[in-house]
């Protein structure tokens, strides 16, 4: 009898070891309540992939103000210092200074002039009259900025459906918490009944390691779904933009706002990210546009004002020269062409993967409405199984206690019982997730 307690006591002096050290660290971490809707504004407010998206559409809001410039006049000042003893360009020096004297003419010294420095201050600047093609690019450009629009919205969905599927699954790690704990409670319950019957020589001692067992186990399950309690909170503080060590609390909040949706049977085209596809077709259409409309001729403006001297600060004489220019590009190889025929090209691949899109989505719904039919009649099930597992363990609980059964029965009784009420809990979550997803595919938007 002694060695059989000194063999209990090397089996459990571990394991209340092992769990006193894990209460002690886990009453140090971080503990905070977290309600759904609080972590949805703050993963809203502070994630990552939606701050990207936000920055994409920046970018694309600055490339469509760069397009003013196809209205806005250029200007350029300019100093340069020149020296030559070219004779045409010495003698132009002299005259754009207004400095031609009539010992000038000389052909010795038109022929071989000294050098000659020229200083020139110049404004230059051009303005832009008709430019078709670039009117038809700053539309292209301006729908640019709608598909990053979209496309910024369909991330900030997609990642209200990652927080509440992270939210659903930390739920899932405490109903499994729960029911390990039950199931823990009730094994220590047996093992003690069966260490005081074994005591009093009424029992095995293999039914005593059976149940010593089953607690140990149970244990080591316990630790795990704290583990995993650990790993969800984890996760939502990524999405949410927080440091990682805070063990997140699920409120009571009703999920059913966050996740009805459950009377769209079909896709709609105002779908955020279809939306962003369409107009990037619709974007690809002006671009081919403006790619046709350089076919046709451009009119600016331009003019500049200058100052030349042979001094380093003198400004003695000034010129302006003004005029407007019509150019017509007639033939530049075929490459017009052949560029628009890719631009279509590119436009058809585009409208091809819109359709697509559509076709996998609704494919993808059908499933999640069949998937969401199954993890309901299997909670039914569940529900009925467990009422029955459960009256079943009482019984043989109360008929162990009359030494009708043997220990295994008891126990294998309890571990049906959690099985089937984790099971529950998963097909619960399975139902959550998939009304979550089935509200992601059918969101649509009023922009």
């Amino acid at each position: 009898m002694n060695s059989t307690k000194h063999f209990l006591k090397l089996l459990v002096l571990p394991v209340m070891a092992t769990l006193a050290a894990f209460s002690a660290a886990h009453a140090q971490e971080n503990t905070k309540s977290l309600s759904l809707s609080d972590a949805i504004s703050t993963v809203l407010a502070n994630n990552k992939d939606i701050q990207l998206a936000k920055l994409d559409g920046n970018i694309a809001a600055a490339n469509y103000r760069k397009t003013d410039a196809i209205f806005l006049p250029q200007a350029d000042l300019s100093y340069t210092a020149m020296s030559t003893n070219n004779p045409l360009n010495a003698f132009g020096f002299k005259l754009q200074q207004g400095t031609i004297t009539q010992n000038d003419f000389n052909p010795a010294l038109l022929n071989h002039p000294s050098a000659t420095p020229d200083y020139m201050a110049q404004l230059e600047v051009k303005q832009p009259l008709l430019n078709i093609d670039m009117l038809y690019m700053r539309k292209g450009a301006e729908k640019q900025t709608e598909v990053y629009r979209y496309k910024t919205q369909r991330t900030q969905e997609y990642m209200t459906f990652e927080t509440t599927k992270s939210y659903l699954q930390l739920q899932l790690s405490y109903k499994a918490l729960k029911v390990l704990t039950e199931a823990a409670n009730t094994a220590r319950s047996v093992y003690k009944y069966t260490d005081d019957h074994f005591k009093q020589g009424l029992i095995q001692k293999s039914d005593l390691l059976n149940a010593q067992v089953h607690v140990t186990s149970l244990e080591s399950n316990l630790a795990k779904a704290q583990s995993n309690i650990r790993n969800a909170s984890d996760h939502l503080s990524l999405l949410m933009g927080q440091p990682s060590g805070i063990i997140y609390m699920v409120t009571d909040e009703p999920l059913y706002s966050f996740l009805n949706a459950e009377s769209a049977q079909k896709v709609f085209a105002n779908r955020s990210d279809l939306m962003a596809m369409q107009k990037a077709i619709d974007a690809s259409g002006l671009m081919i546009r403006s790619s046709q409309m350089s076919y046709l001729p451009k009119l600016n403006a331009f003019g500049n004002y200058q100052y030349n001297d042979s001094r380093l600060t003198g400004f003695g004489a000034n010129a302006y020269l003004v005029g407007i220019q019509l150019s017509w590009n007639l033939f530049n190889g075929n490459k017009t062409k052949h560029v628009i025929a890719a631009q279509k090209l590119e436009r058809d691949k585009l409208a091809m993967q819109l359709a697509q899109q559509k076709d996998q989505s609704q494919l993808e719904l059908d499933k999640a409405y069949r998937d969401l039919s199954d993890a309901r009649f299997e909670m039914g099930q569940d529900q009925a199984a467990i009422d029955q597992a459960t009256e079943a363990l009482r019984i043989l609980q109360n008929r162990y206690q009359q030494g009708l059964v043997n220990t295994t029965d008891v126990l294998n009784a309890d571990t049906q019982l959690s099985q089937l009420k984790f099971s529950l809990a998963q097909a619960q979550f399975t139902a959550d997730v998939t009304r979550a997803y089935i509200k992601f595919l059918t969101t649509t938007t009023t922009k």
